[in-house]
């Protein structure tokens, strides 16, 4: 499973997102630091979740963060997150 497929599945079970984008950005970096060849170094998240309503932007993407575990800054360089709820 690739990096991205695996970020899909932890974050549609953690939130259960009425919508969510995985953009593979790792070319527009390669070359870079961080970029370690996979192809799979950095990526932007744009989610729409219930579950972030009573959060604020800090706290969103913390609890993205959490959710993707041992990925963000382990097997991944950089993650932009675009987080927030359906009604915005």
């Amino acid at each position: 499973m690739s990096v991205a497929e695996e970020m899909r599945v932890l974050l549609t079970e953690a939130f259960a997102p009425a919508r969510l984008a995985i953009i593979n950005d790792s070319a527009k970096h390669s070359g870079h630091m961080g970029d370690d060849g996979s192809g799979e170094s950095h990526f932007t998240i744009e989610i729409d979740a219930a579950a972030f309503a009573a959060m604020n932007r800090l706290a969103r993407q913390r609890a993205v963060i959490a959710a993707l575990g041992d990925i963000v800054g382990q097997r991944v360089h950089a993650v932009a997150i675009k987080a927030g709820v359906p009604e915005e």
